[in-house]
Order: C-alpha cells, then structure tokens, then sequence
C-alpha cells in the first residue's frame, strides 16, 4: 500500500462506532440524566445507549457528569447493604 493511500483511506475507530451507536440523542439525555440521578448503574446506561461501559465512561465525562463508583461514604455503604438484605 502506498503512504498515500493509507492517508487517504479511513479506517474506522471505537468513536466512529460508538457516535453511530448513539444515534437517538433524547434517548441518551434520558439516559445521562437517569445516571446522573443515580437511578441506574454505568452499566446500565451503557445497555440503554448501547455502547460499552467503557466508551460510556467517556460521554459521560464529556457530558461534564462525575463518574460515579460505589458508595463514597460509610452510610452510603451500609445503605446499600440494607437494601441488599432487604433490611430496614
């Protein structure tokens, strides 16, 4: 292959798909917005948007939404604990 056609030929990269995987723009605000609310998990905003979690990672981070892993404070994690146990 010459230098020339390798300039000229595109290859397509992770962001080509994901920018073509997320294509329903209100369905991924609805979506940041769930996350952002706490009401679903990275993983499930990746599932909803259909991308990885990964590539989730960073629209989020490109949307200005901080990331959000775990609990961040001892009563958050027993909370969760709770809820795990079904306790109240």
């Amino acid at each position: 292959m010459s230098p020339r056609l390798l300039h000229s030929s595109r290859l397509p990269m992770a962001t080509d798909r994901r920018r073509n995987a997320v294509e329903d723009k209100q369905e991924l605000a609805t979506t940041i917005g769930l996350y952002v609310l706490d009401e679903i998990s990275l993983g499930k905003a990746a599932e909803r948007t259909g991308v990885t979690r990964w590539e989730m990672e960073e629209i989020l981070q490109q949307a200005g939404v901080e990331l959000q892993f775990g609990p961040q404070s001892m009563e958050e994690l027993e909370d969760e604990v709770d809820v795990a146990l079904d306790l109240e």
